[in-house]
């Protein structure tokens, strides 16, 4: 059969040394070996060298039964077939979809077994682009539609430049033939119902390439660690890609970008004060040995904060007094701060809420308007 183009742009899965395709399955297994054939066949093969299967309990037992141990030993007889090099795939790489007690599901049919289902997907999702030094692709030929919305959605959050997303279309009539499980290289008869023989030597298959938007770089490290629920990660994706708002709470002394929790030491949140107010003043931006004025504007935020007799006020106004802010203090806080808003938010949304100079070694000021701060008075 002709070749396929090879899925374009960006970093070349086929070359990375650790290949993963992952799939969600329901009772058709016959996906499984369609899709690594319809890898192998691209311009630019992909051959995995790590297989994961996301499904429920019955599918397992179809897995285990037809693409692993020795007979038909599908899996097997695709590589043997077509020379593939060896697939690190074993039971402990099919995800059994369980409840919260651990309980196994033979299928999806209650609010509860979608949750599982959203929530082990987007977890597994999460763990396996967690190597940058290896590329996934996930097929979303097999099960119900939720899975492969689930996986499309969490693929989207997670997927890094070298990551792929595909469907396996194969043509009538051998598609979802109980019998069928890839075009083998010689002529093999199966039958449909009526008895029509079939020589699946003839069958064709291929990859419909699924585009998706990658938002990887927009959200915040707690999200991209897949340790939240799919409900939470869809929460704290909203809340990084939301409009800026900032909401400065002196009363329960917090700083809220968006609907996250910004998590600064009260000598940061008097720093950050700093800027804010220069912001709301339309002021010309904060630099370091500025002038008095911004020194004791900073003591005064952060006495309110600690209390004007905390060791921790009395330590840094005592080197307040003698040097000022000067750069390496003024670099260092800015510095701690940047690191706070991307921790919570993601390398690109925390840009809106840093200050910025327009030259080195000018005063450095927010790009927020006045009107996306709101300040809460105690």
């Amino acid at each position: 059969m002709p070749k396929q183009a090879c899925f374009s742009t960006g970093y070349q899965p086929h070359r990375y040394q650790k290949r993963i395709l992952l799939a969600v399955i329901g009772l058709t297994p016959q996906v499984i070996t369609e899709t690594i054939y319809a890898l192998a066949h691209l311009s630019s093969p992909f051959y995995p060298t790590e297989l994961h299967i996301i499904t429920t309990q019955e599918g397992f037992s179809r897995i285990r039964l037809t693409l692993l141990g020795d007979n038909p030993a599908w899996l097997a007889r695709l590589k043997k077939d077509y020379s593939l090099a060896n697939i690190s795939f074993d039971e402990s790489r099919i995800h059994v979809l369980a409840d919260e007690q651990g309980v196994v599901l033979d299928d999806i049919r209650t609010d509860a077994d979608n949750e599982c289902l959203a929530d082990t997907i987007t977890r597994t999702i999460a763990q396996l682009t967690q190597d940058n030094d290896c590329a996934l692709h996930v097929s979303l030929a097999g099960g119900r539609k939720t899975m492969g919305y689930y996986a499309g959605y969490a693929l989207s959050l997670f997927a890094r430049p070298q990551d792929r997303l595909s469907h396996v279309l194969v043509s009538s009539p051998f598609e979802s033939h109980p019998d069928f499980y890839y075009p083998t290289p010689y002529r093999n008869v199966i039958y449909t119902r009526d008895q029509k023989p079939l020589d699946t030597q003839e069958a064709q298959v291929s990859l419909a390439q699924i585009p998706f938007v990658r938002l990887r770089h927009e959200l915040p490290s707690e999200l991209l660690a897949g340790k939240l629920t799919f409900s939470q990660t869809v929460e704290k994706a909203q809340g990084a890609l939301a409009p800026a708002q900032l909401v400065y709470n002196k009363t329960d002394k917090t700083i809220h970008a968006g609907n996250s929790l910004i998590k600064l030491s009260p000598i940061l949140m008097a720093f950050y004060w700093l800027f804010l107010d220069d912001c709301i003043k339309e002021g010309d931006g904060i630099h370091y040995n500025q002038s008095d004025t911004i020194t004791q504007d900073f003591l005064r935020q952060y006495a309110r904060l600690v209390g004007v007799h905390s060791g921790d006020y009395v330590n840094s106004e005592k080197v307040l007094k003698r040097n000022g802010i000067d750069k390496d203090y003024f670099d260092e806080k800015r510095s701690r701060i940047k690191k706070a808003f991307e921790m919570a938010l993601g390398k690109e949304a925390a840009k809106t809420y840093l200050p910025v100079a327009n030259k080195r070694n000018q005063p450095q000021k927010l790009t927020l308007t006045a009107s996306a701060i709101i300040i809460i008075e105690e």
